[in-house]
Order: C-alpha cells, then sequence, then structure tokens
C-alpha cells in the first residue's frame, strides 16, 4: 500500500490472470488459449504491416476492420466497435452505459472482472445466484435493475444458454442495456448478433483472443444497434483514440476473413473436448456440459485442489478457484489431442491413487 494512492486505488481487489509461469515447460490448459496458431493469413498479413507506414498513426475509426466484421455477421460498420481486446470493451461499456443509482445484475458465479468493473467506477451490482446445475435463474435476471451483464457460455462454469433464453431477457429488460459476453461463443454455441437488430438495447462483446488464435494481438469486438455503437466511441475518444495498432488492423480483419481455418481450428477443439468429456465421466469425474473451448470438472473422492497440485507437479497446469461453491472444480482448457491424452493420463492416475 502506498501513501500516494488514492481512496478508489486503496481499494480496488484486482482481476487475477491465470499464471504464466517461466521456470520450466509446462502443459499450460489454464488460461483458455487455443492450442493452435493464428490464421496463415493472419500472420502474413501482420508481416507486411511491419512497414515505414508505422510511422503514422493508426486509422482511429478502424473503418477497414470495422466494415470486415459487419459483413461477417450482416451487420453495417456503424453497428460495429473495436478495441484493445474484449476487456477494455468491457470497461468501456461499464462507463458508459451503467449508473450508481441503480444496480447491473450478473451470476456470483462468473467472470471475476466484472465486480472489478463495478467497484473500479463506482457502480453498484447485484449477483444472481446460479442454481445446483450452474445454470442462470433467468427470472432473477429481469428483476428491476439498472443492466444486465450475462457471459455465453459462462465461465468458469462452461454454460451455454439458447437464444430463446437471451431473447427473454431481452424482452423482460427493454429500459437498459444487456450485455451479452460471447467471449467463447465460437466454440458451439449460437451468437446473439442475429438479434440485434430486434433489440436496441444489447450489445454482444466477443473476442479473437479465443477462436481465432490472437491472445497475444489483443482485439475484441463489440456488435450492437448504432446508438450503442456510439455511445462507445464517445467513452473511447475520450480516453484513448487509438486502441489498435497497424498491425494489429491488418492481422484482426485478415483473420475474419479466413473462414475456412477458423472453422478448422473451432472445430478440432470440440471434437478434442467431447472425446475428453468421456473419458472424464468413465473414470468417475463430473463433468458440466460445454460450449466453449475449456471444462468444468470435479471428482467425488479427490479433492479439487489436490488434484491441481498433483497436476502441477506432473507440467501440467489447469484453473484453480478457492471460492465458494465452486472450490472443488477445476477449469481445464482444451489442448491439443496429444496434450488432453497426457492430461487424461495424469488426471486418471491421480484419482487413481484416492
Amino acid at each position: 500500500m502506498s501513501k500516494f494512492w488514492n481512496k478508489t486505488t486503496t481499494s480496488l481487489e484486482p482481476y487475477v490472470p491465470g499464471e504464466q509461469p517461466k521456470d520450466k515447460k509446462y502443459i499450460k490448459l489454464n488460461t483458455n488459449e487455443n492450442p493452435y496458431p493464428p490464421s496463415p493469413q493472419a500472420l502474413k498479413a501482420m508481416q507486411e504491416a511491419v512497414n515505414g507506414d508505422l510511422r503514422l498513426y493508426p486509422d482511429p475509426t478502424c473503418s477497414d476492420l470495422r466494415e470486415t466484421i459487419a459483413g461477417y455477421y450482416g451487420l453495417t460498420s456503424d453497428q460495429v466497435f473495436v478495441g484493445n481486446g474484449s476487456d477494455e470493451i468491457l470497461a468501456l461499456a461499464f462507463q458508459g452505459f451503467f449508473s450508481p443509482d441503480k444496480p447491473i445484475v450478473f451470476p456470483d458465479i462468473t467472470y471475476s472482472f466484472y465486480p472489478v468493473y463495478a467497484k473500479l467506477y463506482g457502480l453498484r451490482y447485484e449477483l444472481v445466484p446460479l442454481d445446483d446445475q450452474f445454470e442462470v435463474p433467468i427470472e432473477r435476471l429481469c428483476q428491476p435493475n439498472g443492466g444486465v451483464i450475462l457471459p455465453n457460455p459462462n465461465a468458469p462454469t462452461a454454460k451455454y444458454m439458447p437464444l430463446g433464453g437471451i431473447r427473454a431477457i431481452l424482452e423482460r429488460n427493454t429500459e437498459h442495456v444487456v450485455l451479452i459476453d460471447e467471449a467463447y461463443i465460437d466454440f458451439g454455441g449460437e451468437t446473439a448478433a442475429a438479434l440485434i437488430n430486434d433489440y436496441p438495447n444489447l450489445l454482444v462483446v466477443q473476442t479473437l483472443s479465443k477462436s481465432r488464435s490472437l491472445a497475444g494481438l489483443r482485439v475484441g469486438m463489440a456488435l450492437g444497434n448504432r446508438e450503442l455503437i456510439e455511445g462507445l466511441d464517445r467513452v473511447k475518444n475520450s480516453f484513448n483514440s487509438y486502441p489498435l495498432d497497424r498491425v494489429a488492423l491488418a492481422g484482426a480483419a485478415a483473420a475474419i476473413k479466413d473462414d475456412s481455418y477458423f472453422k478448422e481450428t473451432t472445430q478440432k477443439v470440440i471434437s478434442t473436448r467431447d472425446a475428453v468429456v468421456l473419458k472424464l465421466r468413465k473414470s468417475g469425474f463430473h463433468v458440466a456440459e460445454s460450449k466453449a473451448n475449456f471444462i468444468f470438472i470435479s471428482h467425488a473422492s479427490k479433492p479439487a485442489e489436490e488434484i491441481f497440485l498433483a497436476l502441477r507437479e506432473k507440467a501440467i497446469l489447469v484453473r484453480y478457484f478457492n471460492k465458494p461453491r465452486i472450490n472443488n472444480f477445476l477449469r481445464v482448457t482444451i489442448g491439443t489431442d496429444a496434450e488432453m491424452e497426457e492430461f487424461v493420463r495424469a488426471i486418471s492416475e491421480i484419482v487413481g491413487e484416492a
């Protein structure tokens, strides 16, 4: 603690990202990164963007990338916003659309950045408890509020809500923004982007970090009606007019255009995930239904923390959350087939010792 910090800084409990250790080589199944490299077309575009034009500022409107994304989703470019990762876009949305006088609502087990942002921006929030199956109780999200935030699929539970549920939430929350955080939607879910023209209060936030293997590039996007996008632009241009550099703009646009590679790699992850789920269930694990590039697992006779530590000893990293209701679960990112074979072998040995 520093005497130079203000009250807000002193009171913050920052988000804690998954560890990125450098002491030895690990199988990293802890940060939901894609096990496959980015699109070759994206890599080529970024290499070509490293030229003398880097002396110039990038396009502050990101017009080419916005048009590319709009074409992909059947929208217009003024319905698209892009930023420095979806985390930045979430931060701008918290600043731009929610007010201290009415609490925002989101699940009690979810992405732990949401309460961090709420506290940072002086917002009140109410947690909506998930049920015993980690499902979101739709009715609780439809009570009076100042905005709704729903990750779909949810993290760390991997549970997915079909579009019928999203529609029900939107139809009961017409006066405030409903933000659907779709970081993992491409691994088996159906995006709510198709609902944007029907619901002016819907904001869909996505990222290129997961399904397009560009976590190191930091590119996110928001899809919504023109007024919502203009609101994000107003906040962004009061904070940082150039959130994406020339290399990121080139790589992101090429990644969106390379749809065949995107479909090939996401299908690989889905196939591997489904195969691993079957193996783990046969070994006595409870595995929540997943539409993400990770799974949420527990074992009846071996505590999750013990499994977590034992896997680390075997140079395999997974994510353990020492929090109420989920402290006997592990979140496991889906890696390559070879990585997941090693993971299944190792964890089977560990629980076999129980």
